[in-house]
């Protein structure tokens, strides 16, 4: 069975020989009264893709190139850049009969978590990379845009109440008594409380007997306050 190997969209010189991918587990185990022991179980975790890469310095008639012979360093400097670009990739294995007929492919989006060069002189000029992958999930997060009023607050003075208690009379005065007048409406009217009658009556005595009486035309003295 052939393989072919893409990271980034770069194609990888010489499949690894193995390839692990651990899908990682989440389900909790909880002891239940009465239930003994369940499995609860959840969304699986990330999947963790760990391989060895052999990149050759030197070309070789097995080894695969899209445009072209590249030595080592033009990997290395890619898997540097997957590694501190802060920004997720491909990874895509293709599995295929010797006939050419395709199998099955994997094309998860990834994350560079690490890897390790190594080289040895049995293995002359080339360079061993064992690298670690984890899938990358995207998430959504929701942006709030909040606009300030340009122009400035203005503070509303609170209008004065309005009274309907009469001012009192600086000096005394007099009134003409109409029809339907009585003490209580008449205190009010001047003084702004009813319950004054009695002034205008102490004021008034050598004209009202009874102060529950008094006739339209008696002028009255209404005394200051």
């Amino acid at each position: 069975m052939a393989y072919s190997v893409y990271l980034d969209k770069i194609l990888c010189p010489i499949a690894p020989s193995k390839l692990q991918l651990k899908i990682k587990n989440q389900n909790k185990t909880l002891i239940l009264m009465n239930e003994g022991e369940v499995n609860i179980l959840k969304t699986a975790g990330l999947t963790d893709i760990s391989f060895d890469l052999l990149i050759p310095n030197v070309k070789y008639p097995f080894a695969k190139y899209d445009s072209g012979f590249k030595r080592a360093k033009y990997f290395l400097d890619k898997f540097e850049k997957m590694k501190t670009s802060k920004k997720p990739f491909q990874f895509i294995m293709v599995r295929q009969l010797p006939n050419g007929k395709g199998l099955f492919n994997t094309n998860i989006k990834v994350s560079m978590e690490d890897y390790q060069i190594k080289e040895d002189s049995k293995e002359g000029f080339d360079v061993t990379v064992t690298i670690k992958l984890k899938q990358y999930r995207d998430f959504g997060t929701k942006t709030c845009n909040i606009k300030f009023a340009k122009t400035k607050p203005t503070v509303q003075k609170e209008k004065k109440r309005e009274t309907t208690n009469s001012p009192a009379p600086s000096s005394n005065k007099s009134y003409t008594v109409v029809k339907g007048d009585c003490l209580w409406n008449i205190a009010k009217k001047f003084y702004g409380n009813g319950s004054k009658y009695t002034v205008i009556y102490n004021a008034n005595k050598d004209k009202i007997k009874n102060p529950n009486l008094i006739y339209p035309g008696q002028v009255l003295t209404i005394p200051s306050a």
